[in-house]
This record gives structure tokens, sequence and C-alpha cells, in this order.
């Protein structure tokens, strides 16, 4: 496993003696090791070399997984219990293209309530969930996303400009939550933050929203500290971290 995260997240071919170093031991049995992966398809090797890059069997694995399924069961226990904190809608997403993917939702009791559903498609450069999955995006990853704008605007708040975007980004980034003021549906406000893995990298969206009569602007800083909480708690379950209690 070590091997393979290695050669993973490594921009060029690892050698032979590259992995024995890394598992400090000699070049025979690191031979042995990597030789066993190639046969298997999870490690390869590129035309005219002896170094290594991954092999076709971690490209079937990782296509043949259902990843958003597996977010789901890990991630709904959380899920219920934000809309249960809250007492608002929560909602779970992915990123899809230009759009966030709500795949799974824990709706509140009230009798007004939010009405997104698991399936829905949202943009994602004016949705507090699709923002908070661009979160790590700068000016540059924007324009080849999205183009160089104007972004079409669905209210008076949404923003249209990539550069605006961008700042937005880097704020959400920041204070790790982004928020939703009214800019896709009129009246509406939420608050979401991105589910990261161990190494930083968002796999996720999860928040809340509710009708902005009843979530006020004073209420932010306790929806959003509730919504990081979980997100982060998440994030060390798909990474297989000890969370604290």
């Amino acid at each position: 496993m070590t091997i393979l995260r290695s050669v993973a997240l490594s921009p060029q071919p690892v050698s032979l003696g590259e992995i024995a170093d890394l598992l400090d031991i000699d070049r025979s049995s690191a031979f042995r090791l990597a030789h066993t992966l190639r046969r298997r398809g999870f490690l390869a090797c590129p035309p005219g070399r002896k170094d290594y890059v991954l092999g076709s069997s971690m490209w079937t694995l990782s296509h043949q997984y259902d990843w958003s399924n597996m977010l789901v069961k890990v991630a709904h226990p959380e899920l219920k219990l934000l809309a249960t904190q809250i007492n608002e809608t929560a909602h779970l997403a992915i990123r899809e293209g230009k759009n966030a993917l709500f795949i799974d939702s824990a709706h509140a009791t009230h009798v007004i309530a939010v009405a997104g559903q698991t399936g829905e498609l949202v943009p994602l450069y004016c949705t507090a969930h699709g923002k908070a999955l661009l979160a790590d995006a700068d000016e540059r990853e924007l324009r080849a996303q999205f183009g160089a704008g104007p972004l079409q605007k669905y209210t008076k708040n949404t923003i249209t400009s990539i550069k605006a975007l961008a700042k937005e980004c880097d704020q959400i980034k920041q204070r790790g939550f982004a928020t939703d003021e009214s800019e896709y549906g009129s009246e509406m406000r939420c608050v979401a933050a991105p589910i990261r893995l161990g190494n930083e990298l968002i796999v996720g969206s999860i928040g809340i929203s509710a009708p902005a009569l009843r979530f006020g602007r004073e209420l932010y800083p306790d929806y959003a500290a509730k919504v990081c909480q979980v997100a982060d708690r998440i994030g060390q379950y798909l990474s297989g971290a000890e969370t604290k209690p």
C-alpha cells in the first residue's frame, strides 16, 4: 500500500531504488514486491523503462467503485444529526461537471422546508454547496471551467464575474465554509462546508438550507460551526482517522 501511494502521488515514474529507500529494505525485496504488484496489474512500467507508474487495475477499480454511494453510507448518520441539531433541511452533494449533485438529504420538521431533493443538480458558482466544492479553485481553473463569463444571473445576488467568484473561493478556503445569500433561489439562505480527505482533496460538501425569514444572518456563525464540525468528522471517517467524541 505504501508503494502504491508513493507511485500515485509522484509526478514522475518511481524507480526500484526509490521504492527500496521508501520501505527501508534491500533492492531484491523491493523488486519482489513491485513485481507482484505489476503481475496483478497494480503497477506498470512505461515503454522502454524499468521504473513504475500505476497500472490498469488501479484505474479499473477506481472507475468501477461507486464513490457517491460510499459517501452516502458514511455520511448519512451525520447528515441526519445535522438536520436534527439545526432543525433545517441538510444536503450532501458531490461535483458533477459544472453542477453540484445532491446525493442525500435529511429533512427538518418545519411545515415550510427547503424542497431540494436527492438527484437534483444545482449550479456550482451560485450555491453554497457548489462554492464549497470549488473552494480550492483559482481564477485560472474557474475560467477553464466556466469560460470568461459573464455567468448566468438567477437573482440580484448571483455572482456573475469569474474574478469575483475566484475571490469568494479564496475566502471560503480560508474560513472553511460557503454561504448562499439568495444567489440561486430567492429568499433562501444556505451554508455548506467542503468534505476533505486526509490529503485535503475535496470529495463532497454538506450543508443546511432554509428560508431567509427563518435563517437570519446572525445565525451564520453557529450554523457554520456545526456544518464544519460535521464535514470534518465525515472527512476523518473517509480517511480512516480516529475521531474525537
